[in-house]
């Protein structure tokens, strides 16, 4: 009864001083890997984690991020695996960027290594996957006058290429593979993804539709889409250009089908967006992180420390980060 009270009180002074919720975000830091890139991250529930990067590099938690356990991917180390699905502690999928375009899976916690998928065709450069459930896809830049697709039906243990028709990209219209997270596996079948460059566009699953990012340089347009029910957001800019001041975050009501711009954005370029719940959203990019706790209409700078990726637990509630050398989780 006591203690009921004076949490009552403690709230109701937060609220007659003015103290929003938003300032209440810290992030924790987690010892990482110094020299590595890491742009590919799974978070499975509250405890368990997988990340991937450069190097060759693949870890793993059990426990938080209290210890993770490297990986190395034996006859892999000079590669790059710019993102990574984990189904449970013993079962993952990567996938490495550039020619050959290769995917890889492990049934025994990353003791081992199959590849399940390459294609040495001039060109290919993957960008990447998403899953749900036992259905996967993987997306990459254009080749032939085609998006690059290939798919999953069983939880990735073989893949196919998917057969024309595909999206055809504009002239320089391509992926970024900054995240894992500019391609999403739609809850109801089908999947949606979005485009850089000089043009910069998202497959909502019917078509192709323009979106007011920034775009018109190699460097520029969406690198990343998340969604949650009928709400998408966007996030993107100019890489090269981090903290420019334009259009890095976009929202749509609708399932992508229009976009509009929030009232307050993101402080700089963003590599990455997720959903922690239907109100709550946070982005990160090189030049820092942002929470909105809103449905994405406003957002707030909560720390400028780089990160390239951000996921939250499909089994559970918490956030992780990672990007150069460093890891993170997000205290709400």
């Amino acid at each position: 009864m006591i203690i009921g009270t004076i949490r009552r009180y403690f709230l109701y002074a937060l609220l007659l001083t003015g103290v929003n919720s938003v300032y209440a975000q810290q992030l924790d830091s987690i010892s990482g890997r110094p020299g590595v890139s890491f742009r590919g991250l799974s978070v499975v529930n509250n405890r368990l984690f997988w990340l991937s990067g450069t190097r060759g590099t693949v870890g793993r938690s059990t426990d938080g991020g209290k210890h993770i356990q490297w990986l190395p991917v034996k006859g892999y180390e000079n590669r790059d695996f710019r993102d990574i699905e984990a189904f449970d502690a013993v079962t993952a999928v990567i996938m490495a960027i550039d020619s050959p375009g290769l995917i890889l899976r492990t049934y025994d916690g990353g003791a081992s290594w199959q590849e399940v998928y390459r294609d040495h065709h001039s060109g290919v450069f993957l960008d990447a996957m998403s899953f749900r459930k036992g259905r996967g896809m993987a997306v990459g830049d254009p080749i032939d006058g085609r998006f690059y697709l290939v798919g999953t039906h069983d939880a990735g243990k073989s893949w196919q290429k998917l057969q024309p028709p595909m999206p055809v990209p504009d002239s320089g219209e391509g992926c970024f593979a900054s995240s894992g997270t500019n391609i999403v596996q739609l809850k109801k079948g089908g999947f949606a993804f979005v485009t850089g460059g000089p043009s910069s566009r998202v497959w909502n699953g019917t078509d192709m539709q323009k979106l007011p990012l920034m775009e018109g340089r190699s460097s520029t347009g969406a690198n990343s889409l998340a969604v949650h029910g009928k709400r998408w957001i966007v996030a993107g800019g100019d890489f090269t250009r981090d903290t420019v001041a334009h259009q890095h975050i976009l929202v749509s009501n609708n399932r992508g089908h229009t976009w509009f711009v929030p009232e307050q954005p993101t402080t700089g370029y963003r590599s990455c967006v997720t959903a922690i719940s239907k109100r709550k959203w946070i982005a990160c990019g090189t030049s820092g992180v942002d929470v909105s706790t809103d449905g994405g209409n406003t957002w707030k700078n909560i720390g400028l420390t780089g990160y390239h990726v951000v996921q939250r637990a499909r089994r559970g509630k918490a956030v992780y980060l990672a990007g150069n050398g460093r890891i993170a989780k997000l205290r709400w």
